[in-house]
């Protein structure tokens, strides 16, 4: 987990930058190609978040899994019940899983508007919505990695 750089992301990142410029046969030739590749990359953020998580103290931890559980979409922002914060530091842990809440939405949110624009591209065969997703999935995996480095703070030796 130490490092500044993930090898899949990187290069997942470099195939994206590289295909903004690709053709549409290009595209035809090598979507599955890109599919993979950014589904490696995606797969190796969503395990280091994990993994980073269960390094958390166990009451971050506890409060950030309350905030998944209270609705099917997962976005704390605009379901969690607010306390009044009477138990000492409850309303700090509280605010913290939020953060890191919202900053791991915001990645899912860019992940899946991403893949929705491929799906497009793929349908209508067009290069401009390929090359908009290439630009999406780029800033989705920036946001992951930021949400990760955010989570990283709040790790506690075992």
């Amino acid at each position: 987990m130490s490092g500044h750089t993930i090898p899949e992301v990187d290069s997942a990142k470099t195939l994206m930058t590289e295909a903004i410029t690709w053709s549409v046969m290009k595209w035809l030739r090598e979507k599955k190609r890109v599919r993979d590749t950014a589904d490696r990359a995606n797969a190796v953020l969503d395990d280091l978040s994990e993994k980073v998580r269960d390094l958390w103290p166990l009451t971050l931890r506890e409060q950030y899994q309350a905030l998944c559980s209270q609705s099917t979409n997962c976005n704390a922002r605009t379901t969690g019940k607010h306390t009044s914060g009477k138990e000492t530091g409850f309303a700090d842990v509280r605010s913290d899983a939020l953060a890191l809440k919202d900053a791991d939405d915001s990645a899912h949110r860019a992940r899946i508007d991403a893949e929705a624009t491929f799906d497009e591209a793929e349908r209508k065969l067009s290069t401009a919505l390929a090359r908009e997703g290439c630009r999406k999935a780029i800033r989705g995996w920036e946001l992951h990695e930021e949400a990760i480095r955010k989570a990283k703070k709040f790790i506690v030796s075992k």
